[in-house]
This record gives structure tokens, C-alpha cells and sequence, in this order.
């Protein structure tokens, strides 16, 4: 932060959420970790409730809404706080857009190491990649921008997932 230039106060929930609890601070690649922390909750759920399939897809799919709803916020004010412009720290974007690329492999009765490892590499490669359009919704204003881009990437992983899916689930 340039020098003379007063530094606004922390918002405590901003922060929490934004930051996933502090997880946005890990390093090295704090996006892949908050993909990680929504992988990981995400299994845990699974097999401590072990929920029918339209039960884990309504509850996976209302995580997501509910980091996009409170992460718009959040993410708009840690970045005006923190001074930067899609401060790598906030990782509630990575969490929402890793539960919408999970949605596609919600139709099966328990976790499966292998679909979610797999929702989390193709989430990571087009929240890194950015193929059109997803790019272009960084441009949008705040926290907007900062959780569009992988909400963008999310449904591309969640369609190459399902797609995947019919192609070959029959095999794992």
C-alpha cells in the first residue's frame, strides 16, 4: 500500500467469509486451497450424512447460492478494504464455483474420491484458463467480478463433468 495512504478497518464477517476463515491466506495457490476446503466439506457432507442423490445435489447446489449470495458482499468489501482490485485472498469465488462444477457428479449414492478430484481439476482448469466468456466477467464491478469469473468456470466444469459422466461413468 503506497505510503501516506490510510488503510480502512477490517469488517470482521467480510473477512471471515471472503477468506474462507483465514484459508485465502495458505500459500502457495490460495485458490486451489479454497477449491480444496469446498472438495473436502463437500465428501464430509456426503459421508456423514450419506444423503440420496437429489438430496446431495439441493444441498450442494444451495452451498453454492449461499457462498455466491454472501461472497458478492464479502469479496466487495474485503477488496475495497485490502486496497487491491480481486485480492488473491478471497476465496469464496473458488468455493462456489468448485460446488457448481461438483453438481455433476451428484447422482451417485456415496462420495466418490475420484469424481471429486476430478470436479476439482476441471474447475482449476477453467478458473485458471478462462476461456471466453469467463474472463470477460472479471471486468464487472467488485465483488460481482470477482465471484462471476468462477461461477462462469464452475458451470464449464460442471458440463464437461456430466459430459464425461454419460461418456464413460459407467466405468468408475
Amino acid at each position: 500500500m503506497a505510503e501516506g495512504v490510510a488503510r480502512l478497518p477490517r469488517t470482521p464477517w467480510a473477512w471471515t467469509v471472503a477468506t474462507v476463515f483465514g484459508t485465502g491466506f495458505l500459500k502457495p495457490a490460495a485458490g486451489t486451497w479454497g477449491s480444496l476446503v469446498a472438495v473436502l466439506l463437500w465428501l464430509v457432507y456426503n459421508f456423514l450424512v450419506a444423503p440420496s442423490p437429489p438430496a446431495l445435489r439441493a444441498a450442494t447446489l444451495l452451498a453454492a447460492l449461499l457462498a455466491l449470495v454472501s461472497g458478492i458482499p464479502a469479496a466487495s468489501l474485503v477488496e475495497r478494504e485490502s486496497g487491491r482490485e480481486d485480492p488473491g485472498h478471497v476465496v469464496i469465488d473458488e468455493v462456489a464455483g468448485q460446488w457448481i462444477a461438483l453438481l455433476a457428479f451428484c447422482g451417485y449414492g456415496r462420495a466418490n474420491w475420484g469424481h471429486a478430484l476430478l470436479a476439482l481439476v476441471l474447475f482449476r482448469v477453467f478458473d485458471i484458463w478462462k476461456p471466453a466468456p469467463v474472463r470477460q466477467l472479471e471486468a464487472l464491478h467488485g465483488g460481482t467480478g470477482i465471484m462471476m469469473d468462477d461461477v462462469a468456470a464452475g458451470v464449464y466444469a460442471l458440463l464437461v463433468g456430466a459430459l464425461l459422466d454419460a461418456l464413460v461413468g459407467h466405468w468408475w
